[in-house]
């Protein structure tokens, strides 16, 4: 938990502390406005904190589901909370269905995973290759669902931020089975990075298009 606080707490005073026309360039999409808005601040805390503990959960699934260890059930079951919980975090702003939506699509992106791990700890290239086209078309609806819903996020971007996650978990989980082990850490410290600056692409939206709900 220290942790997931210290990098959330660097990443968002980072933010604020940078002149906006670095910030931009670096991705964080924060602005002097959205720093001196308590609400906002805490709204993009909030979201930053869910999605560091995605990377922080799938990364404990994939270990301990190839490792066979005994609590992979109830890691699982902690990781498909997350979606729930991210699904519940924009309740508020697009209603109880569309929160509902999200957690079932992000629940299957997480049940897909554990399919692809499964086919890869026995090598069968086939199943890997057919669950990761199922993966990639679950991303795409994911993006789907976003656009549709927030016309300040671009289907381009989004689309490039899920593959790059995919990507991510991909080689990790490929990594591990090689016991390329500083790999696998280099490139979890890589997805991490990468879901804070979707938590931010995600949050920031949010408050460009509901800014009466962060006076």
């Amino acid at each position: 938990m220290k942790k997931w606080f210290i990098s959330i707490v660097l990443v968002t005073l980072f933010a604020c502390l940078t002149p906006p026309a670095m910030v931009y360039a670096e991705g964080t999409g924060s602005s002097e406005t959205e720093c001196d808005n308590e609400s906002a601040f805490k709204f993009k805390y909030d979201m930053q904190k869910l999605w560091i503990e995605h990377a922080w959960w799938t990364r404990n699934y994939i270990i301990s589901n190839l490792a066979g260890l005994g609590d992979e059930k109830d890691v699982l079951e902690r990781l498909l909370q997350n979606q729930t919980d991210i699904g519940n975090i924009i309740k508020p702003y697009y209603g109880a269905e569309a929160g509902n939506k999200l957690t079932e699509l992000l629940k299957k992106h997480i049940l897909i995973a554990g399919k692809i791990i499964e086919a890869a700890k026995v090598k069968d290239q086939n199943n890997v290759e057919k669950y990761n086209k199922e993966w990639f078309r679950n991303a795409d609806a994911i993006v789907e669902f976003l656009i549709e819903a927030n016309p300040n996020w671009s289907k381009e971007e989004l689309t490039d931020m899920f593959y790059t996650h995919l990507r991510f978990i991909t080689d990790g989980v490929t990594a591990r089975l090689n016991k390329d082990w500083k790999g696998d850490i280099r490139l979890a410290g890589l997805n991490e990075e990468h879901l804070i600056h979707i938590s931010g692409v995600l949050a920031d939206g949010i408050v460009k298009q509901f800014p009466e709900k962060f006076k």
